[in-house]
């Protein structure tokens, strides 16, 4: 579909659960799917009668669990598509959901995601058959060899490792990134940790491999989260201007550099998410210094540092000095993570990339209370997954000359279900 064809897109509805570690509640997917779905219907103001698609998110499960999850909200015999894309799935479930309404398809549509998780690092869960990231980890021994650690902080830890050889970086620096998320957190009722640490105690945590410790690692965690888009036509006649989000988007997946280049930080995604921000950043016609807030995929403090050059919100070699100067929090140029991040909220694969998009939402909305960025205009999530692909979102107030209204009921601070939406 060329860009001249592509209709604007609006977010009318956002919702999530409160993210949890694995066991420490009793529910399973089909709760999660229907509290996150009944979140966003009601922040919409409409029935689930009006959704003429749905793509769900999920990384861990049996086919067709998104009809299972979805058939909670109701059976209208609509199209039903699931979706697994690592942990971009989230966010590629909402691409989906873009191209239909953006094509003309649909004039609304949901994107729901969820994740059932087993506690520990993540593990492969067919061992008869070719591995997806056999490549990647081949790649990565090529060059750095393979460590008695899980593959994913191997992964990532290279990168830091990369960065820190070709630039000085320090290993604090990284130290500095998940102390911030972790702070950031604290404000966040959706967050699966809201403990504050410092800087030692992030340093003086376990040593999980290269420069992470364990307080720079994402948990595994389960929980869901949803997003429904509308065409303009759609927000106009149900009068949503006041909470209508508009949202341009851009997906790209592995270039030939991740395997020949012979760099880390290539090989987990730089050049996926040098891309895709290009991308979604053109359509939306901005550049990375009309941005103010950002949710960005921290699996790991790493990952943040080598995206803030990715996103371009520094140049080559200057995360570090992005960081030092305070410019990835409240008071600098942008705020990084104002929720946590996946860090501290929380990292349910198949929620993530809803939960970044919800999040920059209610920021853009006037709605985050005491993570509220000041003098929002433009808001970024970016959702990273190995294997692989990267998705960008690119946010924007759809109506800016209508006037903002406050919900009676905020679901940006609580993390309850709303009166009225009950299950």
């Amino acid at each position: 579909m060329s860009e001249q064809k592509q209709r604007r897109v609006f977010v009318v509805g956002v919702g999530m659960t409160k993210f949890e570690k694995p066991g420490s509640r009793d529910w399973d997917y089909p709760d999660m799917g229907e509290e996150a779905g009944k979140k966003a219907l009601f922040d919409a103001g409409i029935s689930f009668k009006e959704i003429e698609q749905v793509a769900v998110g999920y990384v861990y499960g049996d086919s067709t669990c998104g009809q299972r999850a979805v058939y909670n909200l109701g059976m209208r015999g609509i199209p039903i598509y699931n979706v697994n894309n690592n942990c971009a799935t989230g966010s590629t479930a909402l691409y989906m959901a873009y191209q239909f309404v953006g094509g003309g398809v649909s004039e609304c549509c949901m994107a729901l995601g969820f994740e059932k998780m087993q506690r520990g690092s993540l593990k492969s869960t067919y061992e008869d058959r070719t591995n997806p990231m056999d490549r990647h980890v081949e790649a990565m021994m090529e060059t750095r060899g393979f460590a008695p650690a899980p593959p994913a902080p191997q992964l990532f830890g290279n990168a830091g490792i990369e960065h820190m050889e070709k630039f000085g970086t320090k290993p604090e620096t990284m130290g500095k990134i998940a102390e911030k998320n972790h702070r950031h957190s604290a404000e966040n009722p959706y967050s699966q940790f809201r403990d504050i640490y410092s800087l030692d105690q992030i340093m003086s945590s376990k040593k999980v491999y290269g420069p992470l410790t364990k307080l720079q690692c994402c948990p595994t965690s389960e929980g869901g989260a949803c997003v429904i888009l509308a065409s303009e036509e759609f927000v106009r006649k149900h009068n949503l201007q006041a909470q209508a989000v508009e949202i341009n988007m851009a997906m790209a997946t592995d270039v030939p550099a991740a395997f020949e280049s012979k760099s880390s930080i290539q090989l987990v995604g730089s050049d996926m998410t040098r891309i895709a921000a290009s991308l979604a950043m053109k359509k939306a016609n901005v550049t990375p210094d009309d941005i103010q807030v950002i949710e960005l995929h921290d699996c790991f403090s790493a990952n943040e540092l080598i995206t803030y050059e990715a996103l371009g919100l520094c140049g080559p070699g200057k995360a570090e000095e992005l960081v030092e100067s305070g410019n990835n929090t409240y008071g600098g140029k942008y705020v990084v993570n104002p929720s946590g991040g996946l860090i501290s909220k929380g990292h349910p694969l198949g929620a993530t990339g809803l939960a970044q998009v919800s999040e920059i939402t209610w920021q853009l909305r006037a709605q985050a209370g005491r993570r509220q960025v000041p003098n929002v205009r433009n808001g970024l999530a970016h959702n990273v997954g190995l294997g692989g692909a990267v998705v960008v979102s690119v946010l924007r107030r759809g109506f800016p000359s209508t006037p903002l209204s406050q919900p009676k009921f905020n679901m940006a601070l609580v993390a309850d279900m709303p009166p009225g939406a009950k299950l």
